[in-house]
């Protein structure tokens, strides 16, 4: 397995040719972010996004107790307004780099998944949990509001009254309860949401690059959309992918019974 830093608290790791993993690695802080933090978390995710040969990537915690407790708000609480104004692109642009993957993204959560921290578990695909998860935004409690798309994915989530009622109170929701309400899509058992959200990529990626890009792309853009413009979408993402190298292989692989070899493109 190799691995590769950018700056000190994040890391990208391959597991075989066409998984990575995306470890936040900030232990003394639960993975708090900071400034120096988002940008390493916006650098890394721009080579992921580069990388034609990572076909799913998980999110994952070097901490504990905690996949991530959120931005830091002891940096937070030592900036001045016209600090705080220029920092706000900066932790923009990592929950941005985080969404915009445009391979499937596994968050692999336990512990603390806060404010920040379950934002970026928002702006992954799919969400893997073990017991130990607690998930919540809690922004309003402490004079902010969700501010890493957490007012758009949530809804999106489980609904508008849901999210609403999670905003508005700031509560931390416990494992069980965060599966039954959708805030989490796989729960596991304790010390298991990496193996299983790594598991769980293997097989997201023995499928064809081409279509699994083609098909994050159409579920993203057709999110919110009629259903007349949303098949249009679709039928735009069918048409990327309908003449292609991958296409033509997994055809020939089925007729012949075998195992496709995808030629990613």
């Amino acid at each position: 397995m190799t691995e590769q830093r950018y700056g000190e608290w994040v890391a990208v790791r391959a597991h075989g040719a066409h998984v990575a993993e995306l470890v936040l690695d900030r232990v003394k802080a639960m993975n708090a972010i900071s400034t120096r933090m988002a940008r390493s978390l916006t650098e890394a995710c721009a080579a992921l996004a580069a990388d034609q040969d990572v076909r799913a990537v998980v999110l994952t915690s070097t901490h504990e107790r905690a996949f991530c407790v959120g931005a830091d708000l002891k940096e937070r609480n030592s900036l001045t307004d016209a600090e705080l104004v220029r920092q706000r692109p900066v932790a923009r642009a990592a929950y941005t780099g985080v969404l915009e993957l445009p391979m499937p993204t596994i968050a692999a959560v336990h512990g603390f998944a806060l404010g920040g921290g379950f934002e970026l578990a928002l702006s992954c695909d799919v969400i893997v949990a073990d017991a130990t998860a607690e998930v919540g935004l809690p922004e309003v409690s402490v004079g902010v509001i969700p501010g890493g798309g957490g007012t758009q994915l949530l809804p999106r989530r489980v609904g508008a009254a849901r999210a609403a009622e999670l905003v508005f109170t700031a509560r931390r929701v416990g494992a069980e309860e965060a599966a039954a309400l959708g805030l989490v899509d796989v729960l596991t058992e304790q010390g298991r949401d990496r193996e299983d959200a790594l598991a769980l990529a293997e097989r997201i990626a023995a499928n064809s690059p081409v279509g699994l890009r083609a098909a994050k792309r159409a579920l993203r853009l057709g999110q919110g959309l009629g259903l007349r413009e949303g098949l249009e979408v679709e039928d735009a993402a069918w048409r990327s992918v309908a003449f292609s190298a991958d296409r033509a292989e997994g055809v020939r692989a089925f007729n012949e019974r075998r195992r496709p070899e995808w030629p990613g493109a």
